[in-house]
Formats: C-alpha cells, sequence, structure tokens
C-alpha cells in the first residue's frame, strides 16, 4: 500500500476542520447529479408511501407528509449542509462524532448508521420485486422471488462499481423518469377528486408502529450523503443548494400524488399496500398507467439502491482513511476509482438482510438510525459550543438555544419510533448495537497487535488538525 503524508512546513496553522479530500482522478459530483443522488437517498418518489393511509387514514397520512418534513427532514438537512461543508470529507456523520467526542463515539456512529444503511440497501430490491410482482405474479413467493432478489441486487452492484459520476447522472435520468407517471396521474384525478375523501380518518384500528416508520423511513436518511462530500465538486457551495432543492422535491413528489388519490379513489382502506398506486392509477387512467407506475417503481428502486450502496461503501473507504478501519477498506478500483471492498461488503450483506420481512427491514434500519441520530444532534449542539471558531462555509442561523430546540423536536418523534417498535426490531437492533461496541475493541486489538495496516487514529480531539495519510491503493 502506498502512503503520502505531507510534512512541509506551511505559512499558516491548518484550520482544525480541514480534511484530506479524496485524491480522484474521477470525475466529481457537480449539482444537479448531487441533487438526485441526495433525493434518492431520501426517497425516490412517492412509492412506499402507501401504508401511511392503511395504518392511519387519508387525512392522517396527509397531514404527516405535510408536517414531517418540517420537524424532521428540515433540520437534518441544515445539520447536514453545515457539518458536510464544515468537514468535506468521506467519514461525513463519523467526522462529526469522531471530532465532538473522540473515537469511541466516532466508531459507534459509524457501525449504526452503516448497518442502518445496509439494512435500508437490502429494502430496495424487495420492494423492486413487490412492483414487479404485480406485473409477473410468479414472483410473488418461492424460488423465483429469492432469485429475482439476490440477481437484482448482484446487477445493481456492478453497475455502482462503474463510478459515482455514472451513479450520479443515472439518478437524473431515473428520477426524472420514475416521476413521470405520477405528474400524469395526478392531472387525470383532477377531475375525480372529492375533497372531503381527504378528511377521512379510516375505518381502522390505527396501527402507529407501520404510520410512523413508514413516514420515518420515507423522508429520513438526509445525511447520508454526507459520505460523498469527498466526491463532490465545491462542495461548500454545492452542498446546501443541493439539499434545499431536494427538500423542495421531495415533499412535493409525496403530497401531490397522494391528495390526488385518496381524494379520486374511494376503496377500503387495507387496499393501500406498498404498491397501491399502480391500482390506483389503473382505476384513474387505465392498465397503460398502471404499467408505467410499475416500471417507474422499478426504475426508482434502482435510484434507491445506487444512491444508497454509494454512500454505504464511500463510508467505509472514509473510516479507513481516518483510522477506524484496515487501509484495505479503503482499497480504489484502477479502472473506475470506486471503493470497490467497500461495495463488495455492502452488497453481500444487503444480500443477506433483503431476506428478512419487508417491515422488520424498514423497522430495524430506522430503530438503528435513530441510535445515530442522536449521536449525531449531541454532536452538531456540541461543536457549536465547543468549537465556535471553525471555519464554517454554511452555518445554520440560530444561536444555541435556538439549535437545541431544533434538535429536541425530531428528537421527540425519535424516542416514537423506539416505543413503537416491535420484538423481533429489538432483536436484532440489540444484537447488532452489542456488536458494534464488540467491533470497536476488536479493531483497537487489531491496531495494537499491528495484525492489519492501519492510518494513523488521532485520540486527541483538542488537536485533531493532522492530515491523515490517504490510501492510493489500486486493485491489480
Amino acid at each position: 500500500m502506498a502512503i503520502t503524508e505531507t510534512s512541509r512546513p506551511k505559512p499558516k496553522p491548518k484550520p482544525s476542520n480541514e480534511l484530506p479530500v479524496t485524491n480522484n482522478v474521477s470525475k466529481k459530483l457537480t449539482l444537479l447529479p448531487l441533487i438526485f443522488l441526495i433525493y434518492f437517498e431520501v426517497a425516490g418518489g412517492p412509492y412506499g408511501e402507501e401504508p401511511a393511509v392503511q395504518a392511519a387514514g387519508p387525512l392522517l397520512a396527509i397531514l404527516g407528509f405535510f408536517i414531517f418534513p418540517f420537524i424532521w427532514s428540515v433540520p437534518e438537512a441544515l445539520i447536514t449542509a453545515e457539518l458536510s461543508t464544515t468537514f468535506p470529507g468521506n467519514g461525513g456523520f463519523v467526522i462529526w462524532a469522531h471530532r465532538a467526542f473522540g473515537p469511541f463515539v466516532g466508531s459507534m456512529m459509524g457501525s449504526l448508521k452503516y448497518l442502518s444503511g445496509v439494512i435500508n440497501v437490502a429494502s430496495f430490491p424487495v420492494l423492486c420485486v413487490t412492483y414487479l410482482d404485480k406485473l409477473f405474479p410468479v414472483l410473488e413467493s418461492g424460488w423465483p422471488r429469492n432469485v429475482c432478489i439476490f440477481a437484482s441486487t448482484v446487477v445493481l452492484s456492478v453497475l455502482n462499481y462503474t463510478g459515482l459520476a455514472i451513479v450520479g447522472y443515472a439518478a437524473v435520468v431515473l428520477g426524472l423518469v420514475s416521476l413521470s407517471p405520477f405528474v400524469v396521474m395526478s392531472a387525470m384525478a383532477i377531475p375525480k377528486i372529492k375533497p372531503h375523501r381527504w378528511g377521512s380518518l379510516g375505518n381502522k384500528k390505527k396501527n402507529w408502529n407501520l404510520y410512523f416508520n413508514t413516514l420515518f423511513w420515507n423522508l429520513n436518511f438526509w445525511d447520508n450523503v454526507s459520505t460523498l462530500a469527498g466526491e463532490v465538486d465545491n462542495p461548500q457551495k454545492t452542498f446546501p443548494l443541493a439539499l434545499l432543492i431536494s427538500v423542495i422535491i421531495t415533499c412535493v413528489a409525496y403530497l401531490v400524488p397522494l391528495f390526488a388519490v385518496t381524494g379520486a379513489v374511494s376503496v377500503d382502506q387495507s387496499r393501500w399496500e406498498t404498491g397501491f398506486h399502480a391500482e390506483a392509477a389503473e382505476m384513474i387512467a387505465g392498465k397503460w398507467l398502471k404499467i408505467w407506475i410499475e416500471i417507474g417503481a422499478v426504475l426508482s428502486s434502482i435510484g434507491l439502491f445506487e444512491a444508497q450502496l454509494s454512500s454505504s461503501a464511500y463510508q467505509l473507504e472514509g473510516m479507513a482513511e481516518l483510522g477506524f478501519l484496515p487501509k484495505f477498506f479503503g482499497v480504489r478500483s484502477k479502472w473506475f476509482n470506486t471503493p470497490w471492498v467497500g461495495i463488495l461488503i455492502s452488497a453481500l450483506m444487503s444480500i443477506g438482510l433483503s431476506y428478512l420481512d419487508f417491515t422488520d427491514i424498514i423497522s430495524s434500519a430506522n430503530f438503528l438510525y435513530t441510535l445515530g441520530m442522536f449521536i449525531e444532534f449531541a454532536s452538531f449542539i456540541w461543536l457549536r459550543k465547543k468549537r465556535p471558531g471553525l471555519n464554517r462555509p454554511y452555518r445554520v442561523p440560530m444561536n444555541i438555544p435556538g439549535l437545541v430546540v431544533m434538535c429536541l423536536v425530531p428528537s421527540a418523534f425519535l424516542m416514537v419510533i423506539i416505543v413503537f417498535a416491535t420484538k423481533i426490531v429489538y432483536l436484532i437492533c440489540g444484537i447488532m448495537t452489542v456488536g458494534a461496541v464488540g467491533w470497536y475493541f476488536l479493531i483497537n486489538y487489531l491496531r495494537e497487535k499491528k495484525i492489519f495496516e492501519f492510518n494513523e487514529l488521532i485520540d486527541d480531539i483538542d488537536n485533531a488538525n493532522e492530515e491523515h495519510p490517504k490510501v492510493d491503493d489500486h486493485d491489480s
């Protein structure tokens, strides 16, 4: 492995938030691809919002997708904008937690967010096949379904290997194409809309676990894009603008079809399961629109998979650069300059997790993500309070009390996610959290015994201004 360290004297002391940026020869992400990568990190369209209506009725579903972005998506996007521009490296939220509280908390943040990320990645081939089985009933269960999930994961992982720039521009195309049938459906639904249907609370007992997890799963993961900060062109300016535009697109893409379908279609509440938008399209316009939406769902799932697999893979590379993982986790391909080790590990884990029940998948991802978000909120407040002099190209325009309130509101919602979790989710996440603690001590043991080669892990966070050596290796 080739290691380069900068030892030349500098005329000025290095700012404490200056981080090494990956020495890429590949094309950097510009504004438009970054917007759609963020969009696919979070949403990918209204596919998957339907269970909110099944769980609590049209009114609460509409209110949820209208209010939740203000109490969750906007604060998370603001925090991501400030900290990603302050620390523009591929470690993302791992860097934030490390700089705030030291290596143990940084490692826990990395483990919890990575596990939630790969669990989330595992959900997209399942979602894709769920829409496909409406066209091809043979995929509803059994070995055909399992083979389809496995094959789609492998093919999409290979696409991810070809490069982030390709993935970014593919996300633009996938986003526009997958949203287009909803524009048509919403327009055609207007003459059939009866506004009083929007006020219905449903006729079934409320399933709060499904309701809150559906909202959370469809509107979180804004900070995942921070692990790609080292791949972005001029991140200090590009990140805040891309996040703002993505928030707007995401909210509109959820609410417009929800208003259209709940207002135009009257069916039993139980039919509002994942994939119902396609059935509603057939009721509104005919089978041709149903097929179009189902094709769009498959394309959206591809975009979601690609964006979040990229974040998981680049997170592992960033953690290797920071010294939290052995250097080989950061090895890049000589053909495409992508972190192929991270892609391979993330893909293999997602394949194993994809055979869980879909609801358990998203609930487990939400639970682990919740634990990581508590650390993220605390890191954000602590860094603002203890390091006010950091160079922050973008700064959330609030003082400390305002920031505390901004973080407390979504934290209350995080507690709701924890309270409504099921026993199997508690079990899965409990095992993974204990494993994350054990992983930290295992890595320290491997470092001390020099079993693998590591970059230097800076323990003194008050003087964490050294530049980490970079991993330049490529696979042969």
